[in-house]
């Protein structure tokens, strides 16, 4: 997308004094501007004043992409306050923060970039610094961002009082694959840093324009039409890939036209890092195995030493130092050498390797997996461009009237890791050895780019220029043509309709005036997305068939279109109009061709660039759907029950279903037990006619949608079933509220987060009551409570709920084993031994990772878990506490980790848990049924 802003599509840019770029990037940040009232308008780069030690105040060209909170007493009063500031700010950002973060490892956030477009956690939580010191305030991706931005708006402000940042042209840099998702996050950021009005641009582009800006008078003569340019552009925390074509037009001016863009990879300089520590730990400690904190100390220092020892003037070693284990500030620390030829060798061996043309990036992934973010699975960054390039070897562009070979004559290299001479020659050679047979003598030309650290920023700048009407403009359209599949004349193959065509620009829309198309109303439908970056001359309307080898398949829309005119399903003609949006989304709107109704459609596109974004993968559908008539049938015994008047007792519904199915219940398949589901959910009503009718249907409604996930349109199941109970309970016995608790337990994985919150919050505070006066018992003294299977099964529904904030889960941690401690709660210390296991656990079902309870407090928990007397499923919640992961933050320590395998070695059948505690690996098929609470249905996977 050229221009993803946070004001409409088609307003003008201002005519403000200044147009500001700002590169906010995952290692370094920096600001350029132009003056567009002077007589020359020419880039200059914004110094922004930053904190380089206590009390020391410099203006550098780049602000480090770094924020470090300081502990109470840890510098002098006023050390940290900046000329702006009415008050000293525990949280700084810039030089003194990085430097201040290698030493004092857990206080300072870095990488906010890339946890920006990570869809494995909540961007929005707070939960940077990851596993950072207990004392330190966390923070979300967003508001470190923001951040960043507050720093360079109130330097700005300070500088420019007359003319305030807020007021003037802000262009943003984004990577060229970032979702739409981190888009609209980058403009929260910066509303929240004061800038309410900005606009956005890709990096790959933005150093384009700076190339352009810096070759005004000349840059024809060194680029010519028909040339491809590939700019590569590695930076600390993305890779992207950019082709832009070089078009001559029919009034002789030259255009640059962006023909394709990579996918996103998670994948750069913050890897070759990870891969310098995890060469140099086992030479720093005995166990190979360093501790959290000193290992991010170590990280660190590696970025620095990658600086060093891959430069043009690299020293031949250079000696890592990071603090010891022990109290000693003198003498304490460990030392290890890293000489340039280590590190140039695992750089190019590991990150550009030699491979051929054909080569492709591996799909299993790496060890490089730290800080819980998604790193590309193949650490070849060679291989992904040499897949991009062979993807888009051929392009037909609009006007052209066949295919043109695509070979990278020219290479703009951009980001930090082109800094290095010596990368930039691996690469160049690469391309030239891939094409150099196809043309004798070839070999790819490489634009020049001075200051990689300031190249965006500059193009980004440049860019407000091109906004106002002048300088060279790349255009930018979509690089793909998307369609949406339609049932079509040919039944052997998949048919589709071409609804935005490449090269339209965001914000565009498209009517398709001369199709008409049969929509279906109020039932499930299907809306199947593709997209082409080799079909780029598909007109809107066109009917093609899908080939596998020029098409990808996109995440399909399932849902209910629903219209008050009509409940009974039926068919309406409509005509289709779309538009690509300037934050990524594809929407589509299907209007009736007789009336005034339209329904709005918003695809998800990310994994078209995304790596680390899959498609709903069909786990339900693919164990196949039973006969229709077979589930016409089993309408009769559920509406016997709830609706007619027979009187058929509701004890003997399940036998009854089982009888018409004649399948175990185990084995009904996901489609069969949704069907029962949409079912029961007509028959709602029905369960107010007893107790024993609503412990019957809540059974089989919640057996029918477990695990809440898995089958296309669950969450809109379990949406209108919340929606439908809205926590009404007609008969509260002990039976209902046991079968309440768990229906909620079974589709807890469905549930949003603040479902799972007003679910538990009313039952905590209950048991916060027993707890209370648990403590208050003298040693010695029973105390007899009656408890009920509804006691227990909301131990085991609060324990499925991995989306409950951190403070709660631990509270329900440590309350559920200050119970099993007492002899009053023996009838539900299975549950509560259950319930922990869940809690506690190092990989959550479903559950994102910055839900994970800290290693620490789990090793406390053990330790008491350990001393209990043997119960039912206590080994399975050790195991669950102390399973290996092999991510340093969420593993328990060795030393607690060979206790339980001492302890695990005592009990019987114990062998695989001792393994998934020593090794890690997947659970078993009864383990997982076990944990989960019960058998998954058929097909099913949670993770």
């Amino acid at each position: 997308m050229t221009d993803a802003a946070s004001t409409l599509p088609d307003e003008q840019p201002s005519q403000s004094r200044y147009i500001v770029g700002i590169d906010l990037g995952t290692t370094n940040s920096a600001v350029c501007c132009i003056d567009t009232t002077a007589a020359k308008p020419k880039l200059q780069v914004f110094q922004v004043p930053q904190l380089i030690g206590p009390g020391q105040i410099e203006s550098r060209d780049t602000l480090p992409s770094f924020l470090y909170e300081a502990a109470a007493g840890e510098f002098p009063k006023g050390a940290l306050k900046q000329p702006w500031d009415k008050s000293e700010q525990p949280q700084f950002v810039g030089e003194f923060a990085r430097e201040q973060g290698k030493l004092v490892p857990g206080r300072s956030v870095e990488s906010a970039k890339s946890w920006l477009c990570h869809p494995g956690v909540d961007r929005t939580a707070a939960l940077l610094p990851w596993q950072g010191s207990d004392d330190v305030t966390r923070l979300s991706p967003v508001e470190v961002s923001a951040a960043y931005l507050s720093q360079i708006r109130s330097a700005w402000d300070a500088a420019h009082r007359q003319n305030p940042l807020a007021e003037q042209d802000v262009v943003i840099t984004l990577p060229a694959s970032f979702d739409e998702v981190a888009r609209k996050l980058t403009i929260d950021a910066a509303k929240r840093a004061g800038l309410p009005r900005i606009h956005l641009i890709e990096e790959p582009q933005a150093a384009f324009y700076s190339w352009i800006d810096t070759h005004r008078e000349d840059w024809q003569d060194h680029v010519s039409p028909g040339q491809t340019i590939l700019v590569c552009d590695v930076g600390g925390g993305t890779s992207d890939f950019t082709l832009i074509r070089v078009r001559r037009l029919q009034d002789g001016t030259v255009q640059f036209h962006r023909i394709a863009v990579g996918d996103h990879l998670i994948l750069g300089g913050d890897n070759i890092d990870l891969a310098l520590a995890n060469f140099l730990e086992p030479k720093l400690s005995k166990s190979g195995k360093l501790s959290a904190r000193q290992w991010g100390s170590l990280v660190r220092r590696c970025r620095h030493a990658k600086e060093i020892l891959l430069s043009d003037d690299a020293s031949e070693e250079l000696t890592i130092s990071i603090p010891g284990t022990g109290s000693k500030l003198i003498g304490g620390s460990l030392q290890v050498q890293l000489s340039s030829t280590e590190t140039q060798q695992l750089v190019l061996d590991g990150f550009f390797p030699e491979v051929p043309l054909d080569a492709r990036p591996a799909t299993k992934r790496s060890g490089f997996q730290e800080f819980g973010l998604p790193y590309a699975a193949d650490a070849g960054i060679t291989r992904y461009l040499a897949e991009f390039l062979q993807k888009h070897a051929t392009i037909q562009l609009p006007g052209e009237e066949e295919p043109q070979p695509v070979r990278p004559d020219v290479i703009l290299f951009n980001g930090g890791v082109f800094v290095s001479n010596l990368l930039r020659e691996r690469v160049t050679s690469l391309i030239h050895s891939w094409y150099a047979e196809q043309v004798a003598g070839w070999k790819p030309l490489v634009l020049i780019n001075e200051r990689h650290d300031l190249a965006v920023a500059r193009g980004a700048a440049y860019y407000g220029l091109v906004r106002r009407g002048e300088g060279v403009r790349i255009s930018a359209g979509l690089p793909r043509t998307y369609y949406v599949g339609v049932d079509g004349a040919s039944a052997d193959a998949a048919n589709a309709i071409c609804l935005l065509p490449a090269g339209m620009e965001p914000g565009e829309e498209i009517e398709l005036a001369d199709r008409q198309f049969s929509l279906a109303i109020a039932t499930p439908v299907e809306f199947p997305l593709y997209h082409s970056s080799t079909r780029l001359t598909d007109q809107p309307g066109q009917l093609v068939e899908v080939d596998p080898e020029n098409f990808t398949t996109l995440p399909p829309i399932r849902t209910v279109l629903r219209s008050r005119k009509n409940k009974e399903t039926t068919h309406i003609p409509v005509r289709l109009h779309a538009r690509m949006t300037e934050l990524g989304t594809l929407d589509m709107w299907c209007s009736e061709v007789e009336g005034n109704r339209s329904w709005q459609i918003q695809f998800d596109v990310r994994s078209a660039t995304q790596t680390d974004q899959q498609a709903h993968a069909g786990q339900g559908e693919s164990q196949g759907v039973l006969d229709s008539k077979v589930l016409e049938e089993t309408a009769g015994p559920i509406q016997d029950v709830f609706e007619n008047d027979l009187k058929a007792p509701p004890q003997e519904l399940p036998q009854r279903l089982a009888d018409v199915i004649e399948l175990p219940r185990e084995e009904w398949p996901p489609s069969l037990l949704r069907s029962l589901w949409a079912e029961l959910l007509e028959c709602e009503s029905g369960r107010a006619r007893s107790a024993a009718h609503e412990a019957r249907w809540l059974n089989l409604t919640g057996f029918s949608l477990r695990p809440g996930t898995g089958v296309a349109l669950d969450d809109w199941r379990v949406a209108e079933t919340w929606k439908r109970l809205n926590g009404k309970l007609y008969h509260p016995n002990a039976n209902c509220l046991a079968e309440w608790r768990i229906l909620w337990r079974r589709i807890a994985a469905g549930l949003q987060g603040g479902q799972q919150q007003a679910l538990v919050a009313p039952v905590l505070a209950s048991w916060r009551d027993t707890a209370r006066k648990t403590k208050t018992l003298k040693p010695g003294k029973k105390q007899h409570l009656r408890l009920t299977q509804a006691d227990a099964e909301v131990w085991r529904m609060m324990g499925a709920c991995e989306l409950l904030p951190m403070k709660t889960k631990i509270e329900l941690g440590e309350m559920a084993l200050s119970l099993l401690e007492h002899d009053a709660f023996k009838s539900i210390h299975n549950a509560l031994v259950w319930s922990i296991g869940r809690i506690g656990t190092r990989q959550p079902l479903y559950g994102p990772l910055n839900a994970v309870v800290s290693p620490d407090r789990v090793a406390l928990w053990l330790g008491r878990l350990l001393e209990l007397p043997s119960s039912p499923g206590l080994e399975l919640s050790v195991m669950q506490l102390s399973r290996r992961t092999h991510d340093r933050y969420r593993d328990i320590s060795e030393k607690t980790s060979e206790r339980v395998l001492r302890w695990l070695s005592k009990r019987d059948n114990c062998e695989h848990l001792a393994e998934l505690v020593r090794e890690g690996g997947e659970l078993a098929e009864d383990e997982n049924a076990l944990v989960f609470g019960e058998v998954l249905p058929v097909g099913l996977t949670l993770r």
